[in-house]
């Protein structure tokens, strides 16, 4: 029987790929040689459940997932336009953009031990921080993943040892959301943004250390992010000498949204994986038929290279939410 014929890359997407394939290589390279010259972070929950990957459209409003003991809601927002007065509904955040911001603003907050966290005065400045390129499709879509982060309500939820914790706020704030009228003009904004309250306290306990390189050679791959932040707040806590095994079923509910087929989910997932393992290559797991299994393995930063500022004292165990009596029984946590 005769193969389906496989779609031509554009010249566009070759250049893409290409420019993965050398991040990826540089950094695993990096990675396996010497240790992280900065560290960034990301909350616990926001590692184990992920935004969209995809425009949700407009019309859904809220978005959940949960695994194991954690939980995540997220609530469109409105914004006030500043033509009409009047409030305008904005959409769901979704794709790699906000992931990028969450990681960075998080990772500030813990360098500094400050919920007030600096940003660039401009919007280039502000995407180059993050990687992102910063022709003027890219700049706009950055905008638009901002105003919708920043309008919208953030609900994350943990179980900690027989006990539920909830943390409600507004995680982006006080952004001029939008455009100027003047397409020439630069795109200002405040120079500081402040992290709520509860999520700044939450983030003080529950964040888990990645190693930058990683993030920037995955960031163009909302999936890839994904895993990768999965991976190093889930591996390091598999009992010892105690594989835990995760069907495929389960990794299908985690991070297979978007695809109508498990088959079709998996075998890009699998090639995902083999991209987030070049820069996490300390992860150990095994892939077979019926699903993945994890096993202990170093986290992606050494503990003692793990600095929070403002925090207080503590061990790598306590930046990570420890997991509760139930957590070796819930596969995909």
């Amino acid at each position: 029987m005769t193969k389906p014929a496989t779609r031509k890359k554009s010249p566009a997407e070759q250049l893409l790929f290409s420019r993965t394939a050398e991040r990826l290589l540089e950094a695993s390279a990096s990675i396996r040689s010497e240790p992280p010259d900065r560290i960034d972070f990301l909350h616990t929950v926001q590692c184990q459940c992920g935004i969209p990957y995809r425009n949700p459209g407009d019309a859904i409003r809220e978005w959940d997932r949960k695994q194991g003991g954690a939980a995540l809601r997220i609530e469109a927002g409105s914004a006030i336009d500043p033509q009409t007065g009047e409030f305008v509904k904005l959409g769901l955040p979704f794709g790699e953009k906000p992931r990028l911001v969450l990681i960075h603003l998080a990772s500030e907050a813990v360098r500094t031990g400050s919920p007030v966290v600096d940003v660039e005065d401009s919007m280039t400045a502000f995407a180059r921080s993050l990687g992102v390129e910063t022709n003027g499709q890219q700049l706009r879509s950055l905008k638009d993943q901002l105003a919708r982060l920043s309008a919208s309500t953030v609900r994350m939820g943990m179980v900690e040892e027989g006990r539920a914790v909830q943390v409600n706020t507004q995680i982006v704030t006080a952004f001029d959301l939008w455009f100027p009228k003047q397409p020439d003009q630069r795109v200002l904004w405040p120079s500081t943004v402040r992290l709520g309250h509860e999520f700044f306290q939450s983030l003080g306990r529950h964040a888990v250390p990645l190693d930058h390189r990683a993030v920037a050679a995955l960031s163009s791959s909302s999936m890839a992010l994904d895993i990768y932040v999965w991976l190093a707040q889930r591996l390091h806590r598999v009992p010892v000498a105690r594989p835990q095994f995760i069907p495929w079923t389960a990794v299908y509910e985690q991070f297979g949204q978007g695809y109508k087929r498990l088959r079709d989910f998996r075998r890009n997932f699998i090639q995902t994986l083999k991209h987030v393992q070049a820069t996490y290559p300390d992860a150990r797991m095994d892939l077979n038929e019926e699903g993945l299994t994890l096993e202990h393995s170093p986290p992606p930063v050494a503990p003692k290279t793990v600095s929070m500022p403002g925090f207080g004292k503590g061990s790598h165990g306590k930046l990570v939410a420890p997991p509760s009596r139930k957590t070796e029984n819930e596969p995909a946590a």
